[in-house]
């Protein structure tokens, strides 16, 4: 920025008094080739500057800075609650005229806004003075997951039964309502127990009174039980806190009984919104896979008795199915596994298994294979066989065995 000119002086008459409005002054001579003159004598002496009047401290402000000379800062804020309408620096300009550059600011209590700070305050509009009629302001406080907020209230005073404040859990206006007020009663203290939580003042057109102040504070939610052990299967995400969910996986084999996301609920007693799931060994299911386990009925418990199970293996298509047993302890001849080339009993019989040995096997030339598992009334036992997909031209004769052996 160029400083302003004072004047400009040549010649032989002495210039006038001169004042400078800052503290700092430029003097330039300048002379050319040709004739030489006496030149200049000049003396100067301070002289104390006017500052700017002093400014106005806005009403719920607080102003920063004592010194109103040139080229001074004054800063303005707000109290807790008001929000800065305005400049928040203002600078007393040079000049002949001692001002600064933009008005002192105002602070103002906003009708509704997001407010994302751990703690914070909320104040009707106007406040402390009354709050004007037909207003209809909502406040989201926002607050990370895992954390709700605790509301207390200093000050309340409205129109009974006209002018309301709602308080909800949630980010909507049909969210859940945590508490409705009016009137001069001052609330109880209140926690949201959740992340959001939305403040809704409205007010008619007659009878304003002094309205509301209120400050909440974040609280950590507890997280929900943790699920522990989960036997077959794994859990995916580890946070047990309000708002999270946790997915559930069975091993291969086993098949989930239950809900495979639960979700840690926001409550003032954290729990999950459905038991926990659990991984069973089932007795029979279709399966599409190139390769895959199945086990005994409730593995690793024994097979109850008097079960009747099938399984229907498809691989894809082109290929035959390897199957073998790496555990087979069943009751000799009473408790066994039938294994079909095909979907069906009328398909061709590639074995019967049944006993205590392991390692036997069987190839088929179908796409399908039918297991069925037979166990009577006594005495349980196990089994797990692996299947995959093998080309079929590798094995085109395949033999029908029956397999015991105790």
């Amino acid at each position: 920025m160029t400083a302003p000119k004072l004047g400009s002086f040549s010649g032989t008459t002495a210039p006038a008094l001169l004042n400078s409005t800052s503290n700092q002054l430029l003097l330039h001579f300048q002379s050319d080739i040709s004739v030489v003159a006496a030149g200049f004598h000049l003396e100067y002496k301070t002289v104390g500057l006017t500052t700017c009047p002093e400014p106005m401290i806005p009403a719920n402000g607080v102003k920063t800075g004592e010194r109103f000379m040139v080229n001074e800062v004054v800063a303005f804020s707000c109290e807790p609650g008001y929000i800065l309408q305005g400049h928040s620096h203002i600078t007393c300009m040079p000049g002949t005229v001692r001002r600064w550059n933009y008005p002192p600011p105002l602070c103002i209590a906003p009708c509704g806004g997001v407010l994302s700070e751990m703690s914070g305050v909320i104040l009707s509009p106007g406040f402390p003075g009354n709050y004007p009629g037909n207003l209809d302001c909502t406040w989201q406080i926002r607050l990370p997951t895992g954390y709700g907020a605790h509301i207390q209230f200093q000050n309340f005073s409205s129109e009974d039964n006209h002018d309301f404040l709602e308080v909800r859990a949630g980010p909507q206006h049909s969210s859940a309502l945590i508490g409705k007020f009016t009137g001069t009663q001052i609330p109880p203290m209140l926690l949201s127990t959740t992340h959001l939580t939305i403040i809704h003042f409205y007010s008619d057109h007659s009878e304003n009174r002094a309205g509301f102040k209120l400050n909440y504070q974040a609280y950590q939610l507890q997280n929900c039980q943790d699920p522990s052990s989960f036997p077959n299967g794994d859990i995916i995400n580890s946070d047990y806190s309000a708002g999270q969910s946790v997915t559930f996986q069975c091993y291969s084999g086993y098949v989930l009984i239950g809900h495979p996301v639960l979700t840690c609920l926001h409550g003032s007693n954290r729990k999950w919104n459905h038991p926990f799931p659990r991984c069973e060994a089932p007795c029979g299911y279709n399966v599409s896979a190139e390769n895959g386990t199945i086990y005994s009925p409730q593995y690793p418990n024994e097979y109850p008795n008097s079960q009747d199970c099938s399984w229907l293996i498809t691989v894809p298509h082109g290929h035959g199915v390897y199957i073998n047993f790496t555990l087979l302890q069943t009751e000799p001849v009473t408790d066994y596994i039938a294994v079909w080339d095909g979907p069906e009993t009328a398909s061709p019989q590639l074995g019967v298994f049944s006993g205590n040995t392991a390692l036997e096997s069987a190839y088929s030339t179908s796409q399908k294979v039918l297991i069925q598992f037979h166990s009577d009334f006594s005495t349980g036992g196990f089994f797990i066989l692996n299947f995959h997909g093998t080309h079929t031209h590798t094995h085109t004769h395949t033999h029908t065995h029956t397999h015991t052996s105790s």
